[in-house]
């Protein structure tokens, strides 16, 4: 059977008590690809009625494999980014279109992206590709019409604006609401998983950012047809907190309101929680009010950092991470398997041609002679196999996405995002429901990773 859990720390599923969910692409998934275009389209009419831009965005058309989750947008020039896990630039875009490695050298040349930096953001949530995409064309249109449009960086401030008031005026969710047919994906597996996972004393908990009455639209639709040992979703979970602000939940000290899930109204609440619906709140009064440390508890999101980074560096709860995307990849990872073993192959093969040619130049340098027919077969055999190697690479980055490759690697290295997740996910997976099909008592036991130093040492004993 494939792994569809991946673990980056040993995580006992025994030992946990509470297991919390983000709502929004974890215990609810989305169809993705039509939920970015109905934000998208919301943006390109905000943008002429709101903020004036010319009437022809509108007829903008959605590309929504022009982008891939855990790009950089570098608004000062007006670039997309692939970085690797050390911030250094792999690939990038003008806009819509590609740079070159050379013009990329000149532009970038040591400079590593540091997200610290407000020339940065990161697309790191199914929430944001539309913004992505929305802004490298209107970058295109920027550049062949520059009075008519504002500097990047607006470009992108006004992108963000409009995509908050979408949320924000409800002209968004909505549509959601009236359509969920069209925008939510049932999972009947979801519902009876986490009624096994009670079944073993776990609590289980929401906390989303998402208002109740949207909250409510969702799970009604979700998750209460496909119980069976439970009324509703009020019944399953012991607390839903709604409009979290996440993630300042995790660092500020709010306070919760109870919400009356009959009408939605609220009411101060500064007593320990009951089960029951609340909104705001704060995980310092969650934890005290539980009267559980923060390793009881386990939290599932799909934001790499509103879910995630600011949760393991402010609390102290588990992690897990849903990356929907890396479905479809490790399928293509199994079709592109046959070239990536002929192309480890060959590199097996070039690496010790490339030693002896670095000693063989090496000794006409320093004994003063010239280039030798030994030197030149070995170039030559050299250019043989990258001959090889090049159609291979091109065969493998094309099973992926066309213009950015895999999300979890940047060319040989890790990319940035991959790195996040290794350094504070404890576990990740495809969907919430790949977990929920493995049992409640399971170990999650993290498998030694080498060290560069190790790895050199085996493949030399290897080769002995």
């Amino acid at each position: 059977m494939l792994q569809k859990v991946f673990i980056n720390r040993t995580l006992n599923l025994r030992k946990i008590k509470y297991i919390g969910l983000d709502m929004d692409h974890t215990l609810v998934r989305y169809n993705t690809q039509a939920f970015e275009e109905l934000a998208y389209q919301g943006m390109l009419t905000k943008l002429v009625s709101e903020k004036s831009y010319p009437k022809e965005v509108l007829e903008l058309k959605f590309k929504f494999h022009s982008v891939i989750r855990g790009l950089i947008v570098d608004s000062v020039r007006g670039n997309l980014l692939k970085v690797s896990r050390h911030g250094a630039i792999r690939a990038s875009r003008h806009g819509t279109k590609s740079i070159s490695f050379q013009q990329q050298q000149k532009d970038y040349r040591g400079t590593y992206v540091d997200l610290g930096s407000p020339d940065f953001s990161s697309i790191d949530t199914a929430f944001s590709l539309s913004v992505a995409i929305l802004f490298g064309q209107l970058v295109d249109l920027k550049d062949s019409k520059p009075l008519e449009y504002p500097e990047y960086a607006q470009l992108l401030k006004d992108i963000v604006e409009v995509m908050d008031m979408s949320h924000r005026d409800d002209s968004l969710k909505s549509v959601v609401r009236d359509n969920k047919e069209k925008y939510i994906i049932q999972e009947p597996s979801v519902a009876q998983g986490l009624e096994t996972y009670k079944k073993h004393g776990k609590k289980i908990f929401i906390l989303t950012n998402s208002d109740f009455h949207y909250t409510k639209a969702l799970l009604d639709y979700a998750i209460n047809p496909f119980l069976k040992e439970h009324d509703s979703w009020q019944d399953l979970f012991e607390y839903t907190i709604t409009s979290a602000r996440k993630p300042r939940f995790f660092f500020d000290k709010l306070n919760f309101l109870k919400v009356n899930p009959s009408d939605g109204t609220m009411t101060n609440y500064d007593a320990d929680l009951v089960p029951g619906v609340y909104q705001g709140g704060c995980a310092d009064l969650f934890e005290k009010s539980l009267k559980v440390h923060g390793d009881d508890i386990l939290y599932i999101g799909d934001h790499i950092y509103g879910d995630i980074v600011r949760l393991k560096k402010d609390c102290n709860w588990r992690t897990a991470l849903v990356v929907e995307e890396l479905g479809e990849e490790i399928e293509k990872m199994q079709t592109v398997k046959p070239s990536q073993d002929m192309i480890r192959e060959l590199m097996q093969k070039k690496s010790p041609l490339e030693q002896q040619l670095v000693e063989l130049v090496s000794t006409e340098i320093e004994e003063d002679k010239k280039m030798t027919e030994e030197t030149t077969k070995l170039q030559t055999s050299i250019t043989q196999i990258d001959t090889q190697i090049a159609p291979l690479i091109q065969k493998t980055q094309a099973a992926f996405n066309p213009t950015w490759g895999e999300i979890m690697r940047a060319g040989n290295e890790e990319s940035y995002f991959a790195n996040q997740v290794d350094r504070f996910a404890d576990i990740y997976m495809p969907t919430l429901a790949d977990l929920l099909a493995i049992s409640p008592r399971s170990y999650f036991r993290s498998s030694r990773r080498p060290l560069a130093h190790e790895l050199a040492l085996s493949l030399t004993i290897e080769e002995l």
